[in-house]
Order: structure tokens, then sequence, then C-alpha cells
């Protein structure tokens, strides 16, 4: 494979490392308030783009169908909103007698309680050839759940005591993900003709889109000054992060390919990316809500913040190997 061929083939990946580089540089730039005004394009605009341009490309039939698949929705809520932060719960019991800062490993509690993402498994399923309906279903589904229960299991582990706006973060959800995905449905409906035959790039467009996302993510995380942090800490909660990473997406591949599991391939990519991916869009905003007033704020936000790209750059890595696996299963 020549080297323009290896460039273009890895795009997303090389465009990822660009990215933060350029957010390095100059983070001003993406911040919020910045000239990007990333509270209303990466909040309102690039969300609702990526689920428009999901429900636009997404088969009606299929998302039906996906409706009806119980078995792979409470796998996924399930592991993602009851297995997960009480796993690491109790992996933090182990940590906690460690020197590793304190606030992250209170923010590595929260990683824990988080809803899947908007976006970024929903994307990586679409780019492996997964099971897409699956998908879009449980996250949206997982994020309507999390805006109830997200709170709850912070109260839980991490004991504030502070409340939080329900109507307003549902609202957000309902007008960034639901309506968007119904939009392009009817559109879609219109113009199916011509969709099929043109097959517009809808992977390429939702990488774009994500990339903007990771971009004004990084912009943030350089920008704020009151990140302060030993460089022990940090590189210890980057390599648990990943490790956490690869540990529960080996523990839902194993779960899902059960001989008794019933799941296609096309369903464990799903299971894959849906039940380890965290949501730092709807993350952030709850943390400064619960938190309000905490003067280690920041510091707690630090593990989301890493998690959030890791699982898009470690995701991104692992795309060429499982679907590599899917297709030959599927022969």
């Amino acid at each position: 494979m020549g080297l323009l061929e290896r460039l273009r083939k890895e795009w997303f990946i090389l465009g990822i490392v660009l990215v933060i580089a350029v957010a390095r540089l100059e983070p001003a730039v993406g911040v919020k308030g910045g000239p990007l005004k990333p509270e209303i394009t990466i909040t309102y605009i690039a969300v609702s783009a990526i689920f428009f341009n999901s429900g636009l490309s997404l088969k009606t039939e299929e998302l039906t169908s996906a409706l009806m698949h119980v078995k792979l929705h409470l796998f996924v809520q399930i592991f993602t909103l009851v297995f997960f932060p009480t796993a690491i719960w109790l992996f933090l019991q182990l940590l906690s007698i460690t020197p590793i800062n304190e606030w992250l490993l209170k923010g590595l509690q929260t990683v824990g309680c988080m809803p899947p993402p908007v976006s970024s498994a929903v994307i990586l399923t679409k780019a492996v050839g997964g099971n897409e309906a699956a998908a879009i279903f449980n996250s949206a589904f997982g994020s309507f759940l999390g805006i109830v229960i997200t709170p709850l299991l912070l109260l839980l582990f991490l004991g504030s005591s502070s409340s939080v706006p329900f109507t307003s973060i549902f609202s957000q959800l309902f007008m960034t993900v639901v309506v968007p995905l119904i939009i392009g449905q009817i559109v879609r409906r219109y113009i199916k003709d011509w969709l099929e035959r043109k097959k517009p790039p809808f992977g390429a467009i939702s990488s774009c889109v994500l990339l903007m996302i990771i971009y004004t993510t990084f912009c943030d995380t350089f920008a704020n000054p009151n990140i302060d942090l030993d460089k022990f800490s940090l590189i210890i909660i980057v390599l648990i992060i990943f490790s956490v990473q690869m540990s529960f997406m080996f523990l839902t591949f194993f779960f899902s390919t059960r001989n008794n599991s019933n799941f296609t391939p096309a369903d464990t990519v799903a299971i894959i990316f849906c039940s380890t991916h965290k949501s730092l869009t709807l993350g952030i905003p709850m943390l400064k809500i619960v938190f309000a007033g905490y003067e280690h704020l920041s510091l707690i936000s630090v593990p989301l913040l890493i998690y959030h790209p890791a699982q898009i750059l470690l995701g991104s890595l692992l795309v060429p190997t499982i679907k590599s696996w899917m297709v030959s299963r599927q022969k």
C-alpha cells in the first residue's frame, strides 16, 4: 500500500492528531465564548448535524427493527449505567491508598456514572459496518436515561446535593438528538431514490463533524488555567483510562459473542462501542451543575476530558481489526 493511499485510508486518525496539535497551539479559538462559539456550534449545530445525517442515511425499517431488540438494549444500558460505575467504584477503593491525586480519582468515578455519547459510538459503529440502528437507539435512549440516572449515581457515589435542572437538559437532548433524527428520516422519504443512486459519504461527513467536537474539547482542556496537577497522577490516570476502556471492550466482546447470547456480529460491534463510550457533551454540563461551587471542579473534569478523545482514538485504531473480525464471522 502506497503512502498516499495509506494516508487517505487513515485520514480520520491523522485528523485527530492534527486538531489536537492545533488546539494546543491556539486553544483560545475553540474555547467556550471564543470565535467558534462551541456553546452553539458544537452543543447544538454539530450534534444536531450528526443525528440529522444519521436520520438521512438510516433505513426506517432498520430503526423499527432496532426498537424490538430488547435484549441488546438491556445489555448496553445495564453495562453502561450499572456495571460500569460499580466496577469503577470497587477499583477506586484500591487506588485510594495510592498517592494519585484524590480529585482525579473522583473524576474517574464521574466518568463511570456518565451515559453513552450521542455521536462517537454511532460513528464508529457505522465505520465498522455494525448495527447502526441499534447504536443510534442506545445512544439516544441511554442519553435520556442518563438525564435522570447520572445525577443519582453522582449523588450515590460522590455525595453532592445540588439539584439538576432535568427539564432544560431533557429539552436540549430532545432538540439535538430526537428532532434532527426525525427530520432526517422525513427528508429521506422524499429523496430516497436520489440517496440510493448518489450514495453520499455520510460516514465522512459525520467524521468531519466529530473532528470539530474533538478540537473544541481539547481547546477547553488546554485553555483551563485551573488545571494544576502533578505529571505522575496525570500519566497514571491516562494509563488507567486506556486500560479500563480496553478491559471493558474485551468484556463486552466476550459476553456478546458467547454461544447463548444470540447476538449477530453487527450487534456485537454496536454493543462494544455503546457500552464502553461515555458522553462528554452531557457529562461536562452535568458536572458543572452537580458540583457547582467546588474549587476542584476542573480536576474532577479532567478524566472525562481525557476519556472522551481517548475512546474515539482507541475506537478508531480498532476499527480495521473489528471490521476484519465482523466480515470473517459473516462469511
